[in-house]
């Protein structure tokens, strides 16, 4: 007799907590408000927190010793200082060594009095005005940042500077030209036709903004629109250099809102959830005050805008974890798991958020649905490219004349974008090298920019879009150092879960700060590393690293391809 074959791997603890009403829901939540203001590792604090939630200590200590916000000891004062790409090049990161001087405490400590905790994060998004960190949730930035933590300046955290290049916004509609949201939501569910929403999404050819480039009326379909189904909106923006979605959920949540009803209505779905970063505590309550407006405004409720159709939303806090933006990472994290991806089939449309078949979708993804249903699939497919259409927000880091977030139609010329639109770099700085699409997309030299910002124009240059952030590199800062930060990135942010990437992004990082070029050992490191790595997080590692070697030459020597 055959045996049947499993569907899914058979995790312990999740079907425990299934048991026990989807407690791990809340429990990375609650896991955050025990580590406030505690010095103590997790043993202390998280089996306390589980047996509140009917779970055994290891279904918190396991999430308690991986998440980044709950590893760091907390004092009285927390401040998380940014380590990222843009930050790292504002000033070749002696910013961290600054702010450990003046602080009197090192990062990953509390001082002696366990009044002020210092945490090194990757990426509070204000890379247009770095260096930059978070004291407790107010934010400050620029060449002074040592001086507004101490008290000597005042805290100073400018606003996103934006502009449209493209003449007919379709993401800063509301930012840029005064827009409202919530404009085509209520004819369309009042209409009771979904379908409307999936051909025009479909015939716009819209690719998923997060990185991966899914056709998102494909996702949708996968669904199948079965009882159950979840709709997430993805606001982990993790790329070091990509500050769109923070513009997007601070200024324009209500669009995002839109967009992501509107998916869950094209996909079948009655609850919709948006996961914020922690490192983005503007965006959160933001984006929870605009929810609470829709529920008042009756966009979300048991009966939409009088019609048979319920929709509820809620709005969770991440707890910061780089590989926990990818889908599956995201949804083991929203179950209270470890943010660690998963083995695929099953795909997540199928068997996602506690096995309910899961749409997610990044947020700059959602915002351009309302524009492409009140203006038609035709009209957004004739803007970019034929093969990749619509616009695409593009960051420029701070070592840039004009930084900020530009929407532009893909396809436009990297050159322009950095030549005209970013004005080269300030004080007339000379460009090393630009990074492109976050810390694993890729770097290109500067003759190398005249290239169309599509996937498969950067692909052909060893880069890749993933959120289009660009960050520039000018010559103050050393090539072995940017290698360097380039690999502790990898080592410090790898989830885990596969050992290749584990430790192989470990041993990467010992080659690079040996000083002297691996040779052969590289090339097997890298072999390994792209073909055996569970998800893109590893197999983009090589990519990345040749890219870099390519663009700063005898300088990097060893690490060619």
């Amino acid at each position: 007799m055959a045996v049947p074959r499993p569907t899914g791997r058979f995790d312990a603890l999740r079907a425990l907590s299934q048991r026990r009403g989807k407690a791990g829901g809340r429990l990375v939540e609650r896991l955050a408000h025990a580590r406030e203001g505690s010095a103590a590792g997790p043993g202390s604090w998280a089996p306390a927190v589980a047996a509140g939630l009917g779970l055994p200590a290891a279904a918190a200590l396991g999430p308690a010793a991986y998440y980044a916000d709950l590893i760091a000891p907390h004092g009285r004062r927390h401040v998380r200082v940014c380590s990222a790409t843009a930050c790292f090049a504002a000033q070749a990161g002696r910013h961290i060594t600054q702010v450990e001087q003046e602080l009197d405490v090192t990062v990953g400590t509390v001082s002696s009095d366990g009044g002020t905790s210092l945490q090194a994060v990757r990426c509070l998004g204000y890379c247009y005005a770095g260096p930059a960190a978070l004291d407790g949730a107010t934010p400050c930035t620029g060449p002074a940042l040592a001086d507004q933590l101490t008290g000597r300046a005042s805290p100073s955290a400018p606003r996103i500077p934006v502009s449209d290049d493209t003449g007919d916004p379709v993401l800063l509609a509301g930012v840029v030209a005064g827009e409202p949201a919530w404009q085509v939501w209520p004819g369309i569910v009042r209409s009771g036709d979904p379908d409307r929403i999936q051909r025009e999404v479909a015939a716009s050819g819209l690719r998923g903004r997060g990185g991966a480039g899914f056709r998102v009326a494909a996702k949708w379909e996968a669904a199948g629109r079965a009882p159950g189904t979840v709709v997430v909106a993805n606001g982990d923006e993790g790329d070091p250099g990509s500050y769109a979605d923070r513009l997007l959920m601070e200024d324009d949540p209500r669009r995002v809102l839109e967009g992501l009803a509107l998916a869950c209505f094209a996909c079948g779905a009655r609850r919709g959830v948006v996961l914020v970063r922690s490192e983005y505590p503007r965006a959160r309550a933001r984006m929870r005050e605009a929810v609470g407006e829709a529920y008042a405004d009756g966009h979300f409720g048991p009966s939409v805008h009088g019609t048979d159709t319920a929709l509820d939303v809620e709005v969770v806090e991440g707890a910061g974890s780089y590989v926990a933006g990818e889908e599956t990472a995201l949804i083991a994290s929203l179950e209270g798991d470890r943010g660690c991806a998963r083995p695929r089939p099953p795909y997540p449309t199928t068997r996602g958020l506690w096995d309910a078949p899961t749409v997610v979708n990044n947020v700059e993804t959602l915002a351009a649905v309302p524009w492409i249903v009140a203006r038609g699939g035709d009209a957004y497919a004739r803007r970019g490219t034929p093969e990749e259409t619509g616009t695409k927000l593009v960051c420029l880091s701070e070592r840039f004349a004009r930084p900020g977030v530009y929407e532009v139609e893909l396809g436009t010329s990297l050159l322009r974008i950095v030549t005209e639109l970013g004005g080269g770099l300030k004080d007339g700085g000379e460009p090393a090298a630009l990074q492109v699409g976050g810390p694993l997309g890729g770097f290109l030299a500067p003759g190398e920019l005249d290239v169309p910002l599509t996937t498969a124009g950067l692909a052909a240059r060893g880069a890749a879009l993933g959120h289009a952030g660009l960050v520039a590199f000018d010559q103050h800062t050393a090539p072995r150092d940017v290698l360097r930060h380039v690999w502790e990135f990898a080592a410090e942010e790898s989830c885990g879960a596969c050992s290749p990437c584990r430790v192989g992004s470990r041993r990467g990082r010992e080659l690079a700060d040996a000083g002297t070029g691996p040779g052969d050992e590289w090339k097997r490191l890298a072999h390994v590393l792209a073909e055996a790595s569970l998800c893109a997080f590893g197999r983009r590692i090589p990519p990345a690293v040749h890219s870099l070697a390519r663009v700063y030459g005898d300088r990097l020597a060893g690490w060619e391809p």
